[in-house]
């Protein structure tokens, strides 16, 4: 299946830019709800976004790795590929000596 490369960028643009915008408006949200402290909110707030960037890092680095075996297969399968079509020529070119 052929996927164009600027829809899926497009597509994980806007994934991450709507993930951010709903961590923005919940972290407003609480601060205006809570029963806390600001000093204390500021820093659950904090670590929630230590946290979530954390975890949005590992994932980005699962994804490059999952990047990087397609990558590797692709490679290892065009190689094959290269190596039969050297074998077929060499056929030919002997049949017709």
């Amino acid at each position: 299946m052929y996927t164009n490369k600027n829809t899926v960028m497009n597509t994980t643009s806007k994934v991450i830019l709507g993930v951010l915008s709903a961590a923005a408006v919940g972290a407003v949200i609480g601060m205006l709800v809570a029963p806390e402290k600001g000093s204390e909110m500021r820093g659950k707030i904090a670590n929630g976004a230590r946290d979530w960037a954390s975890d949005f890092a590992d994932w980005l680095t699962a994804r490059q790795s999952d990047l990087k075996d397609v990558k590797n297969k692709v490679n290892s399968k065009a190689e094959g590929l290269v190596q039969d079509a050297n074998d077929e020529w060499k056929k030919a070119k002997s049949a017709l000596s």
